[in-house]
Order: structure tokens, then C-alpha cells, then sequence
């Protein structure tokens, strides 16, 4: 999955990098204090969505990276199969 616009790939690495780890800490710190349910789940739920949308995010990048690497390579002329 590579992302055609980068308003995407920038919304979703701030969710994963920031909001989630963010917003599971303070529920799972006003759940403490408050006797508010389920903090610890909603904590790792967090956690475990940040995870898996970076890692989504990050594979992105990999295949952008590469794919922009190949149209370099097909507008100098050089060859793609060089040390294979």
C-alpha cells in the first residue's frame, strides 16, 4: 500500500506516533485516579493500533522509497538489473 497523497501518510503517523500512545496514557492514568473502566485495556489497545498503523506507515515508506529509486533509474537510463 503506498500512499498517493501525503496528507494520508502524514495523518496516519501522527496517530500512530503521537495521538494513540497519547490519548491510551490518559485514560489509563484518569481511569487510576477516577475508578474509570477498563484502563489498562484501552491503554494496550492504544499501543497495539500505534504499532500496527506505523508498521503499516513504515512498509509504505519502503515501497515508496523503492518505487521512486526505479523511476530514478528509468529517466537516467541506468540499468535496474546492475549486480544481480
Amino acid at each position: 500500500m503506498i500512499f498517493k497523497d501525503s496528507r494520508w501518510y502524514d495523518a496516519l503517523k501522527w496517530l500512530s506516533l503521537t495521538a494513540l500512545d497519547a490519548l491510551g496514557l490518559l485514560y489509563s492514568t484518569l481511569a487510576a485516579i477516577w475508578g474509570l473502566p477498563y484502563g489498562d485495556e484501552v491503554m494496550r489497545t492504544c499501543a497495539a493500533l500505534s504499532l500496527c498503523i506505523g508498521t503499516l506507515i513504515g512498509i509504505s515508506g519502503i515501497q515508496y522509497a523503492k518505487q521512486q529509486k526505479q523511476n530514478q533509474q528509468s529517466l537516467t537510463g541506468e540499468d535496474t538489473n546492475e549486480g544481480k
